[in-house]
């Protein structure tokens, strides 16, 4: 007996005391704890951050979940938009899920600060829980789409993990050097609907940069594009100048410009026509004018902006 009438008991560490928070009855299946005594010598186990954010992962789509958070008559979780897909029917215990909101998983989540999702990547930044989305959505660690544009390509990564992945998976050729010379050839020009060379990486500057050519139709013109994405962010990339230029039979076209960043697809950039533009007519001229063949050599260079 304690001064005051007050009564300490130890409360044992199982179970049925753990269960005692409901609805967090998850909170048990938490390995990382912290220990907290009481005057009364009671202790609480207290979830770790990671162990809570396992708690705020739906059951169905293993993304972190957003209010509202519904849950079943059984207190199992899952997020707004699986609820929808699972036909409103509890995927762990077949129940019907109806209206029941877990406020208390909402109410956790307000207390949570989190690192950002690219920490591995180099980002050291800390959020609360429902800012931290919108950070991620223009992190600036936040990894890079493959910018081969032969093919679709799912692989994402830091930028060492992209230039390896285009030399070893894509065969694409890397050249070292600021300055260019291509030649691009195709036997009928007629063609021109989505033709897509091969893309090739230079070294530059201690950095890498992605040279595209390809043919497309804008209405009923068919067009030859030529341009160049730097592998980094837009910022950086706002640090480099390229100029582009094709030509024949006395004539020549020149082209200068910014590099685009490769968190714009390549699709974006040849739709903007950001980069030398080669109507049909003028690129056969530029071949020889026999129109059997189509010939174009593509000259440029790379520099740092003063």
């Amino acid at each position: 007996m304690l001064r005051g009438g007050y009564v300490c008991k130890e409360v044992p560490n199982s179970q049925s005391a753990i269960k005692s928070f409901d609805p967090l009855t998850e909170f048990e299946d938490v390995q990382s704890m912290e220990t907290d005594s009481t005057p009364c010598g009671d202790h609480r186990r207290v979830p770790s951050t990671n162990g809570m954010q396992e708690l705020l992962m739906c059951a169905v789509c293993a993304f972190s979940m957003y209010p509202p958070i519904h849950q079943c008559p059984n207190g199992h979780t899952l997020c707004s938009n699986c609820k929808q897909r699972v036909q409103n029917r509890c995927p762990t215990c077949r129940n019907d899920l109806g209206n029941i909101r877990c406020l208390a998983l909402e109410r956790l989540a307000l207390s949570l600060n989190l690192q950002c999702r690219y920490r591995e990547f180099g980002c050291q930044e800390i959020f609360p829980y429902f800012d931290r989305p919108e950070h991620e959505k223009s992190c600036h660690f936040r990894p890079y789409d493959c910018p081969y544009a032969g093919e679709e390509c799912l692989i994402s990564g830091d930028i060492p993990t992209l230039v390896a992945h285009l030399k070893h998976d894509h065969k694409v050729d890397m050249h070292n050097g600021c300055t260019f010379n291509h030649r691009y050839v195709k036997p009928n020009p007629q063609d021109v609907e989505n033709a897509t060379w091969m893309l090739t990486v230079f070294n530059c500057f201690g950095r890498q940069f992605c040279l595209h050519f390809e043919a497309f139709q804008i209405g009923n013109s068919p067009i030859y594009m030529a341009f160049l994405r730097f592998m980094g962010s837009e910022d950086e990339a706002k640090d480099f100048r390229y100029s582009l230029e094709v030509g024949g039979n006395g004539r020549k076209l020149t082209w200068q410009g910014i590099p685009r960043s490769i968190r714009d697809s390549h699709r974006r950039v040849r739709d903007s026509q950001d980069g030398l533009l080669i109507q049909r007519n003028l690129a056969l001229f530029f071949s020889g004018g026999d129109q059997k063949e189509l010939r174009l050599r593509v000259t440029g260079r790379i520099w740092q902006d003063e």
